[in-house]
């Protein structure tokens, strides 16, 4: 999951289950998804379960039971109908048509599938403030590629050249939120960590209140 270095999330908040446990990423655990597994959540998560013929029984088993203790639920599949679209509250049909090569979803359900999940992720990130306009504003700047990414982000969301976000950002110590409010606002890098957590860490109310 890409939450952690692109929009600063810890990595236990997106977690990808898959039948047969993680070594299935690499290595075939056959039949592991007619297994009726269930996944350790609560009322507070969101489950959202992927199944190409919306009827494996690992997924539509996890999913019900997601729904049963007042979980949110979404199943994404690609077959009208699905037993996995009846289990959740919402539904997300992908009807593809026949794959190329026949026997294979990892084809066209496949890549139908990995376009829904990251308009999901997407979508989630923006309202849970981790945006500002089209910036990722909450991205790690780990490496030499990401720091570079975050001085651009830091001056085109500021409009200002790239002196001053470098000195913001070394202020920061490389955050890239206070250091926009910092060229933003004339703000210092104290005041601008003040701003944001007042402004439950989203970048657009605070810049509202300094105004």
């Amino acid at each position: 999951m890409y939450s952690p270095p692109t929009f600063g999330e810890p990595p236990t908040l997106v977690r990808g289950l898959i039948a047969g446990g993680p070594d299935a990423l690499t290595t075939a655990v056959e039949g592991a998804e007619d297994d009726e597994a269930r996944a350790a959540v609560d009322e507070h998560d969101c489950v959202v379960g992927i199944s190409a013929s919306g009827r494996t029984p690992y997924v539509v088993a996890a999913v019900a039971e997601a729904r049963r203790i007042g979980a949110a639920t979404v199943g994404i599949s690609c077959n009208a109908g699905a037993a996995l679209s009846r289990a959740a509250e919402v539904a997300i049909e992908l009807v593809v048509g026949p794959e190329i090569v026949g026997g294979s979803t990892r084809l066209k359900a496949g890549t139908a599938q990995k376009i829904v999940l990251n308009t999901l992720s997407t979508l989630a990130m923006v309202d849970r403030g981790k945006t500002y306009g089209p910036y990722m504003v909450d991205l790690g700047a780990t490496n030499e590629k990401l720091r570079a990414r975050a001085v651009r982000t830091v001056a085109e969301a500021a409009g200002v050249d790239r002196d001053a976000p470098t000195r913001a950002l070394r202020e920061t110590d490389w955050a890239v939120k206070p250091a926009i409010l910092i060229c933003m606002t004339g703000a210092s890098a104290a005041e601008a960590a003040a701003l944001l957590q007042r402004a439950d860490g989203r970048l657009r109310r605070a810049v509202g209140e300094r105004a």
